[in-house]
């Protein structure tokens, strides 16, 4: 950390907001190595099952926590700007005149919502989840930030009351984080970039505006949204901390901000990050491609005055969090990072086991709610390292369900996998995606990409001007390299069992229609007019004589 001291080039500091651990660090402007960093975990919160909150106030005090003690170590003078990244469709409501949060934080991986898809859906043609993504790009989910906030406005008093007073406001983790740094109650800056609100399902995919239908939908005064900026631009600057006066410029969500980081700035390069969950965003330069195979349609970044870039991405739920419960709730391990990879190597194969982590329901290309967890092909021969080794399976599969659909939505098959994440450090799983994926996979040697692509952004905005991204010459991060080394007929063997077990999870969580869908179809059923009603269902009658 000392290196940083008396240097007289251009740092540029990043808070890094992330679903576990919460970082700042500091960059030399134009370099990819982090200078210095502090980072400090934060507790979940899980009031019941498949329900996973936050305190804001706990992820305030820890960039607190993490800027004391990274500015210790640096020159603050040399620090000309600051970047945001932040896990995203995590939502955040709050009082704008006292500044306290009016709920936990609900997570982007909770599923309490499921009621309030079904209350959505009830209202669409044929109960359409794709109802909507030539809009926003989005299916119906519980994954997104319109379904949180309209639960947190159906049930929690104080959030309805605060909307009427017009004291509420609601945003994104880096809303939170930057209307706090910027003044909070003394005239916090309230704002999202565009990569934040392509995630909420409440913006437009085209005017990147808020969307009046959207609005409507989910009953949201437009009075509580914040402002939508671009990705690059100085937005305002920090006010009450040690980095006081310092601009704030770049705010990117963290997969789009990985994308950044890994330099995939043409049409057609690709970059899959490996953490709790696995993000699989895919390049389509300036067009908008609407996915037909279950995926989403998103922005990439939008940078100063150009016009914004797209991307193609699939989003796994499950990916590191399956090998935390195999450690968690099964015992099998100790721990991740070093029995995971050690243990999965004592085994040749899987034994024909297939494990589908699918404790929350399937996102990408599957979108099912209703899926869940299960192990099969199990043997009286199966052991615990090769329920591990179809754990790391399970990753590299969900890969390639995303890497298909893109494909079959792009044309062109992907020619080679950009990857960053904490789980890459396991290289039998970076030599299994290659090996499933049937595509070279490029590993960088920096894990988390994601605080250098906002760092870019941030040092590249216009009055800023320290980090060119275009230059020739500009510093990449170095990367390893895992070939193939299955046949296609291997791959696509395995491959099809995979299918067959993804298709044995569906429909686990079923049962009867949620009380909200029954009470959605009875409010639209009772505002039929009566005499309406009564005729169609003689109409009705009189036909099914003639039949």
């Amino acid at each position: 950390m000392s290196e940083g001291k008396g240097d007289s080039e251009p740092l540029i500091g990043v808070i890094d907001a992330g679903t576990r651990t919460i970082k700042f660090c500091v960059f030399r402007a134009k370099h990819t190595k982090e200078l210095a960093e502090h980072a400090v975990d934060i507790n979940p919160i899980v009031p019941e099952e498949g329900w996973h909150e936050q305190d804001p106030k706990e992820i305030l005090d820890a960039i607190n926590t993490c800027i004391q003690n990274v500015t210790k170590s640096c020159n603050i003078s040399d620090i000309v700007t600051i970047g945001v990244t932040n896990q995203r469709e995590t939502t955040v409501v709050w009082d704008k005149t006292t500044g306290e949060p009016l709920h936990n934080a609900i997570v982007w991986n909770d599923i309490r919502t499921s009621s309030t898809v079904d209350q959505i859906l009830a209202k669409l043609p044929d109960n359409n989840k794709n109802h909507f993504k030539q809009i926003c790009g989005l299916p119906v989910s519980p994954y997104f930030s319109a379904f949180k906030l309209k639960w947190l406005m159906d049930n929690v008093k104080n959030i309805r009351r605060a909307i009427k007073k017009g004291t509420c406001l609601f945003g994104t983790i880096d809303t939170w984080i930057v209307w706090n740094l910027t003044g909070g109650v003394n005239g916090g800056i309230h704002i999202t970039d565009v990569t934040n609100a392509s995630r909420t399902f409440l913006m437009n995919i085209e005017t990147l505006h808020w969307d009046p239908l959207l609005l409507h939908t989910f009953n949201v005064n437009a009075a509580i949204l914040p402002e939508i900026r671009n990705s690059s631009e100085v937005y305002g600057k920090v006010k009450g901390t040690v980095l006081d006066g310092i601009p704030i410029s770049g705010i990117l969500g963290n997969q789009q901000s990985a994308l950044v980081g890994q330099n995939c700035f043409k049409e057609g390069q690709a970059k899959n990050t490996y953490r709790s969950g696995c993000f699989l965003l895919y390049n389509t330069g300036k067009t908008r491609v609407q996915s037909t195979h279950g995926l989403v349609t998103t922005v990439a970044y939008k940078f100063g005055d150009d016009k914004p870039t797209y991307a193609l991405e699939g989003s796994v739920a499950i990916a590191g969090e399956a090998l935390n419960w195999l450690r968690d709730n099964m015992g099998l391990i100790k721990n991740v990072q070093e029995d995971t990879e050690s243990l999965a190597q004592e085994v040749f194969n899987t034994g024909d086991v297939y494990f589908v982590p699918a404790f929350k329901g399937l996102y990408a290309p599957y979108w099912r709610k209703d899926a869940r967890g299960i192990i099969c092909g199990l043997t009286a021969y199966t052991t615990k390292k090769h329920i591990i080794r179809a754990a790391l399976e399970a990753v590299c599969f969900q890969t390639r369900d995303i890497l298909e659909a893109m494909n079959k939505d792009c044309g062109i098959p992907l020619s080679k996998l950009h990857v960053d994440g904490k789980l890459t450090t396991n290289n039998l799983l970076m030599q299994l995606q290659a090996d499933i994926s049937g595509i070279p996979v490029f590993r960088s040697q920096s894990q988390d990409m994601t605080a250098l692509g906002v760092a870019m952004a941030a040092g590249q905005a216009k009055g800023i001007d320290v980090w060119d991204l275009s230059a020739k010459d500009r510093e990449i991060v170095p990367s390893d390299t895992f070939l193939p080394t299955t046949t296609e007929d291997e791959r696509n063997a395995r491959y099809n069992k995979w299918k067959m077990a993804v298709h044995r999870s569906l429909g686990w969580a079923l049962g009867k229609k949620s009380a909200a869908m029954t009470d959605e179809r009875y409010r639209l059923l009772s505002s039929v007019p009566a005499g309406l009603f009564l005729i169609g269902s003689f109409g009705m009658l009189v036909l099914s004589a003639y039949v």
